[in-house]
């Protein structure tokens, strides 16, 4: 029997230590779900969606109380799209603490990670369409940090916003970059993403024997496992998924908050999103430009420059955690993650947690 198209799209067989869950931890395959799911809820969402500010906090909160299902509908779509940052954060995490990123993968690395900065940012304009005053000060205080910006600062705002300030066109310009400008380069990076991963070979793994994990050997003797295998085990995990995820919309609502200007804007604290509540965090020690685009940007390029200026690892070690040729690139990282966390804790102690 042919093999059908997403059978097709796996290697053949599969080294079978490294198609372990504890090795891969699904996280690749459950972000490729995650973003499945998002469309298709987004899809719907856009039935009900009025994208003009005098409507857009109105439609979600008829969204919610009013259409069949409405709420379930933008609960899934909302907390999709968190966990597709943290699954995301953790695919990045395996790729660096297993040295996965070793040529050729290494170009397949900076795509990943394009991906990641794709979603962080599908994710902030998704944010901004609630346009409640939930998201009033994060709005402002995050694309007023693109004007501190020399020389290219305020036409990229006035490109972004559709003015010098907040206007009626912004909100329908966000909805364009959600929908169309961010979403279809993500997908079409995603796909680059996989079609690499195939070409590419697969999994990063050493090409030795090995005598622990096997279901059959081929015929240079290395222990893998057919592509069938691995297809069962990524739909294991899309069921599991989907069912924490069903649960988890059923019991935690996405927030909702009233329409933009129908409260007093000076009783409301300024809060980021939590995916970038290190930035607010990193904003209260000083200077807008060094420490809100200067020091992120500096942030962002730490892990994407790993595999190209810290000693690579060895082949032989590739295929398990903390290979320890790949120890500098391992510290540089988890240090640079320990950053970020902690910059989170210590926004969220400060401000609290903003979804």
């Amino acid at each position: 029997m042919r093999p059908s198209f997403y059978l097709h799209l796996h290697p053949p067989t599969i080294p079978a230590a490294q198609a372990r869950w504890r090795y891969t931890l699904g996280a690749g395959g459950i972000a490729v779900f995650l973003l499945f799911i998002l469309l298709l809820s987004g899809v719907l969402l856009t039935f009900y969606y009025v994208p003009y500010p005098q409507e857009a906090a109105h439609s979600i909160q008829r969204i919610t109380f009013l259409v069949p299902y409405g709420s379930f509908i933008r609960n899934l779509h909302f907390w999709a799209a968190q966990g597709l940052v943290i699954i995301s954060l953790i695919h990045l995490s395996r790729v660096l603490l297993t040295g996965a990123y070793l040529p050729p993968r290494r170009f397949n690395y900076f795509l990943g990670f394009v991906i990641f900065l794709f979603i962080l940012w599908e994710n902030f304009s998704g944010y901004i369409l609630r346009w409640d005053e939930g998201i009033h000060w994060a709005l402002v205080i995050g694309t007023n940090l693109i004007k501190v910006i020399p020389i290219i600062g305020m036409p990229l705002f006035t490109v972004i916003m559709g003015g010098n300030q907040i206007n009626p066109d912004t909100l329908t310009r966000f909805y364009a970059f959600h929908s169309i400008s961010i979403f279809l380069p993500l997908v079409w990076f995603t796909g680059w993403h996989l079609f690499r991963v195939r070409r590419d070979g697969g999994i990063a793994y050493a090409k030795e024997p090995s005598s622990k994990y096997s279901f059959n050997r081929n015929q240079s003797g290395y222990l893998r496992i057919h592509r069938s295998i691995l297809v069962q085990r990524e739909g294991i995990a899309a069921l599991i998924c989907l069912g924490l995820l069903i649960i988890w919309s059923n019991l935690f609502p996405a927030p909702l908050a009233l329409p933009m200007g129908e409260i007093q804007r000076d009783n409301v604290e300024a809060h980021a999103p939590w995916f970038f509540l290190w930035v607010q965090a990193l904003l209260s020690f000083g200077d807008p430009l060094i420490w809100g685009v200067l020091l992120p940007l500096m942030v962002f390029l730490v892990p994407l420059l790993i595999p190209y200026v810290l000693p690579l690892p060895n082949l032989s070690e590739l295929g398990r955690w903390f290979p320890p040729s790949g120890r500098a690139a391992q510290i540089v990282y988890l240090c640079w993650l320990s950053l970020l966390v902690g910059l989170t804790l210590f926004g969220f102690f400060r401000w609290g947690f903003n979804l």
